[in-house]
């Protein structure tokens, strides 16, 4: 009943659909991103499910059960610029598939309700909020926050969200869909190098990284390049430079990650010592306590720093969100489905976030399955992965909602 090689035809179309010689151009409430929607609703049509879009833009499908409590399903069909083709979709038409084999299996009435969900604007990429719809869904949107956004072009959130039929000031009432959810499954590729690393197919996801995110400016003097002394200059660069390698101590020392994304200085010219450098660091864990310490030795080696090159320093904030680990039996279940159709399971965390993170936030229980990314690579249009790794973590999903069904009957 279940056919992953299905899957695999339908993201080769979606791709086409939605693709160019650059990549996957889904980005969250375009044209394509339209487009991609009919593609699934199309699909959707085929199946005795109800569809609609909710307050905030997410897309549902529901097939209904003998109980009201559902098995939520979900992923997002929107994508980066020029992105890579499976980002998000795979989850989605995994789902698909998933939804048809029960509806086959149940006559249309499974024991308990399933709803496959497509999250709108996953990636942020277009307005810099990541997670927008799960986090409307989850009950964590700012609608103060997000009135004030615009893309490049200068076109508001607000406004482009009018354009697909979506009124911003509505999408906290987007809370109302999880009310029955008793768990919820995301199937996603790793987008990074650990089970490539390893030589496996699939893993169970543990939960995603907290995340911490701040400025750090290192304040000095500008003077002229040729006529001052190293020895007297009040350097903010050789203050920012020193950091830029002692993170990469910090984050050995606690297991974690640390990344300075970028960097300022001024005045900017080629002939002055640098008078001010500001810098962006992102520091992620799983351990919330370990997390902290990352934060708290990465102000202390920059005061360090600082004082050394005979300047001061100020932080400043710019988001976190804590560690959010997924559900202990459902992370056992995950690994079960992967022993069905692969010798040897792996548990990781997750590094990157995606809209399990503002599910389980939610207090719904929930887990993730990763699959293999060749190379490691996502966000770009060379993103792959092995055609038969994507068949077999389309049957572990399946596996997976089995499982997940039986426990949510068993806990009725």
């Amino acid at each position: 009943m279940l056919d992953p090689h299905r899957t695999i035809d339908e993201l080769k179309a979606l791709r086409a659909l939605t693709g160019d010689e650059n990549g996957a151009q889904r980005v969250a409430f375009t044209d394509t991103w339209v487009a991609a929607r009919a593609f699934l609703k199309e699909r959707l049509d085929e199946l005795p499910v109800t569809q609609h879009m909710d307050a905030a833009g997410n897309w549902w499908a529901t097939l209904p059960g003998e109980s009201e409590r559902a098995l939520l399903i979900g992923g997002h069909l929107d994508s980066v610029p020029n992105g890579g083709w499976l980002d998000g979709c795979l989850n989605v038409l995994a789902g698909l598939e998933v939804l048809r084999r029960v509806n086959e299996q149940y006559a249309g009435r499974p024991p308990v309700t399933l709803k496959l969900v497509d999250w709108a604007d996953e990636e942020g990429a277009r307005f810099g909020r990541s997670l927008y719809g799960s986090s409307a869904a989850g009950g964590h949107l700012n609608l103060d926050e997000m009135r004030a956004l615009r893309d490049r072009d200068g076109v508001s959130l607000e406004d482009a969200l009018n354009r697909v039929g979506i009124t911003l000031a509505d999408a906290p009432n987007a809370r109302a869909e999880l009310k029955d959810a008793a768990a919820y499954l995301e199937l996603h590729i790793e987008q990074g190098p650990v089970l490539e690393g390893l030589d496996l197919p699939l893993g169970a996801v543990l939960g995603t990284v907290g995340v911490e995110r701040h400025t750090i400016t290192f304040h000095g003097q500008a003077a002229h390049s040729g006529s001052t002394p190293m020895n007297v200059r009040k350097d903010a660069f050789l203050a920012a430079g020193r950091l830029g390698e002692a993170i990469y101590d910090i984050a050995a020392r606690h297991g974690g990650v640390c990344t300075v994304g970028s960097v300022k200085t001024l005045p900017g010219i080629v002939t002055s010592v640098v008078e001010t450098c500001e810098l962006t660091l992102d520091q992620r864990h799983l351990d919330v306590d370990k997390l902290a310490a990352m934060w708290q030795d990465a102000q202390d080696a920059a005061t360090q720093f600082a004082q050394e090159a005979g300047c001061t320093v100020t932080f400043g904030y710019l988001w976190n969100i804590e560690p959010i680990p997924f559900h202990p039996m459902l992370i056992d279940a995950a690994e079960a489905s992967i022993l069905t159709v692969t010798p040897t399971a792996h548990r990781l965390p997750s590094g990157p976030l995606h809209d399990a993170a503002e599910v389980a936030r939610a207090g719904v229980p929930t887990v993730m399955l990763f699959v293999q990314s060749l190379r490691g690579i996502s966000h770009n249009k060379i993103e792959d992965t092995r055609e038969d790794h994507i068949a077999l973590s389309v049957q572990a999903l399946d596996d997976l909602t089995t499982r997940t069904m039986d426990w949510m009957v068993k806990g009725i």
